[in-house]
């Protein structure tokens, strides 16, 4: 999607959007829709038996579940999973925010951008087993996550998927949040991602010693450290080979909606340049010219079914597919 000519977009202006949309969620956090706990287990090969939790709500008499996933160092209370939830509701989904092992912070485990078992599980939960069509939307890494998971073995109930702000080149997406300009959002993640690991160091041995991951100050280097050695890939860069969705996308299983900015600081167009050199017949990519990562004007348009704004847009094209 492209702006008209006669607007002109400045780059800065991704940096604003992020910012000013992370301000105001924190100052005043988006309203949700009433939800209850919702858990489940499930066995990994290394770290033994999971528990999984989130928080299942929306419109009792719903038979279609959405599927919500969070970004990197993110939770079931992420602003932008809260705003997704009360959208959600108001169009007639059941919803699943989900949290991915350790962003409840209680030292279960933690994740990586290609972990599809923690959807895989979330899916084949009893909690879950009454809805008859179900839809996936994930925002950030999230969004990368909702991506491999349509390319793999999704459950027979899941309709379609949607990523928001998602990264499709792991190594570029890296390279580009460790540049010396963007270290206040590397900081903030970073910031994250040592809650967790520091939970988990607490109940079972890790990687590394929680006071060398503080010291960690790129992306690159806490995927070398602390995610290689996990999950069994040689380094950093093996797991960017073997995990990023990109090269993927060629098989994706149903049908997915990416939405991109123009101008997003923390997952750059030139990351993604990669992928949109020759769309996939099952991806409907928009981009919006205005926006940042994650947050969009209320009115945007990306020419999709339903109202304007990011949630509007995206339900409406979900409920296209239903």
């Amino acid at each position: 999607m492209s702006a008209p000519a006669s607007v002109r977009v400045r780059p800065f202006a991704g940096h604003l959007w992020t910012l000013s949309g992370q301000l105001r969620a924190a100052l005043a956090p988006p309203p949700v829709p009433a939800a209850r706990p919702w858990t489940t287990l499930l066995e990994d090969p290394v770290a033994g038996r999971v528990r999984l939790g989130g928080l299942l709500g929306g419109p009792p008499e719903a038979d279609r579940l959405l599927l919500l996933v969070h970004g990197l160092g993110g939770s079931v209370a992420s602003p932008y999973l809260r705003t997704a939830a009360r959208a959600a509701a108001a169009a007639g989904f059941a919803t699943l925010r989900l949290d991915l092992r350790g962003a409840d912070r209680r030292g279960e485990d933690y994740h990586h951008a290609g972990l599809t078992a923690d959807l895989e599980a979330a899916l084949a939960s009893s909690g879950v087993a009454h809805f008859e069509r179900i839809f996936l939307l994930g925002y950030s890494l999230g969004g990368h996550l909702v991506l491999r998971y349509l390319t793999e073995a999704p459950d027979p109930r899941v309709r379609a998927g949607a990523a928001v702000c998602a990264p499709l080149d792991l190594a570029a997406g890296a390279d580009a949040i460790d540049a010396p300009a963007r270290w206040p959002y590397r900081r903030y993640l970073l910031g994250h991602l040592n809650e967790i690991y520091a939970a988990v160091a607490a109940r079972r041995p890790v990687p590394v010693p929680v006071a060398r991951a503080r010291r960690v100050r790129r992306i690159r280097e806490w995927d070398d450290l602390v995610v290689a050695p996990r999950f069994g890939f040689r380094d950093a860069a093996d797991y960017y080979a073997r995990m990023s969705v990109g090269p993927r996308l060629g098989a994706l299983r149903r049908p997915a909606l990416l939405v991109s900015a123009r101008h997003d600081p923390m997952v750059p167009a030139a990351t993604l340049a990669g992928a949109f050199a020759s769309r996939p017949p099952g991806l409907e990519w928009r981009w919006s010219e205005r926006g940042g990562h994650v947050h969009f004007p209320a009115s945007l348009d990306l020419g999709l079914p339903g109202p304007a704004g990011l949630e509007g847009q995206v339900l409406g094209w979900l409920h296209a597919h239903a």
